[in-house]
């Protein structure tokens, strides 16, 4: 297990080094000027020099990108153009959001999609099944930014002044705040800034209302979550159902379910131990592949629902040029996803003891 780690991890390299070219190269051949997207009236040609001498932007690509890699292997994502911030510090501002939003529209996407998809199976050809296809292909088909929009005109105005109200946007409500969780423990750091790890979990709303027994801000998080994690979920959630019951139908029809069941076996204990276990390995699959669809998603939904997050951030540094944070967002992602991808590779020497990783 270890030497295959090892070596996925190593593999992963080149994958990583090949998205740093690609997101590099084409941020600085697209048409637009870094100067008039920031600067706008006051983009001169005296001053837009001055400007790309001062970023470094008037030196030839490759020679960019060099300086680029020496910072980047010091761990250091530059400072934004735009913002003129740590590239690191915003990151661990908007980072959190994301991960927040992702989790928990993925984790509502499997548990929606694993039991239709099972359902779905058990009850082949019947109008449960053709019900539950049916919702999955309209599921798949309706974009994130109208899903969004009309999730918040029902439960933000439709519903308004009833239980089933649901805030449009935002994180917390205005009359609340999330304190930080190494203030109420009172951890001291000598007068300077908390690491960037406890600053990262310190804004994860969530996690940090929970280790601090904060109920109102976690229940208050919660309910901020539902609308744009519900808008994000809708994609993934009929993808991991078709492919639940697909790997369902195919398994269930094998011999050895089939002698479960004449042993007499209750139903529950050959769908789940004997048939839903065998399914498993292509639906972690599915699931893993779905993070690509999550992140994409959230730069709409966290745009919708005015999340400050990954998503909205890159966004709106694609629309200024601000190209240190497209790297540094576009780099943090892509190491997120090639992570959560070894974790499924990983996942399938427990799922099933007939595969050795080594």
């Amino acid at each position: 297990m270890f030497k295959y780690t090892i070596r996925r991890v190593l593999s992963s390299l080149p994958v990583l080094f090949g998205v740093l070219v690609v997101t590099f190269v084409l941020a600085r051949v697209i048409p637009g000027d870094p100067c008039k997207s920031i600067l706008g009236e006051k983009a001169t040609p005296e001053v837009c020099e001055r400007f790309n001498r001062e970023k470094g932007l008037d030196k030839p690509i490759p020679v960019q990108f060099g300086v680029y890699l020496k910072d980047l292997a010091r761990g250091d994502f530059g400072d934004s153009i735009r913002f003129r911030r740590p590239i690191t510090q915003i990151l661990v501002e908007r980072l959190p959001m994301t991960v927040e939003l992702g989790l928990a529209g993925l984790l509502l996407a499997s548990l929606i999609g694993i039991p239709l998809g099972i359902i779905s199976a058990l009850r082949h050809n019947s109008a449960i099944d053709v019900a539950t296809m049916v919702g999955a292909n309209v599921g798949v088909s309706m974009p994130v930014f109208w899903l969004g929009l009309m999730l918040a005109y029902v439960f933000a105005l439709l519903l308004k002044d009833t239980p089933f109200w649901l805030p449009p946007s935002g994180r917390l409500s205005p009359h609340l705040s999330s304190i930080p969780f190494y203030q109420v423990w009172g951890w001291d750091f000598g007068g300077e800034d908390p690491p960037k790890l406890a600053q990262f979990f310190a804004n994860l709303y969530i996690f940090n209302a929970l280790i601090t027994f904060n109920w109102e801000v976690f229940w208050d998080a919660v309910k901020h979550l539902i609308l744009p994690s519900a808008a994000l979920a809708t994609i993934p959630m009929a993808v991991i159902a078709r492919m639940t019951r697909s790997s369902m139908l195919q398994v269930t029809s094998l011999d050895y379910v089939r002698t479960a069941r004449a042993k007499g076996l209750p139903e529950r204990a050959v769908v789940l131990r004997h048939a839903f276990r065998n399914a498993l390995l292509p639906i972690v699959t599915i699931i893993g592949l779905q993070l690509g669809t999550v992140f994409s998603g959230a730069i709409l939904t966290e745009t919708i629902f005015s999340l400050a997050g990954v998503g909205r951030s890159l966004f709106e540094a694609i629309t200024a040029r601000d190209f240190p944070i497209i790297q540094g967002f576009t780099v943090v992602i892509a190491m997120g996803y090639i992570l959560v991808n070894l974790l499924v590779d990983l996942s399938y020497g427990f799922l099933d003891p007939r595969i050795r990783l080594d």
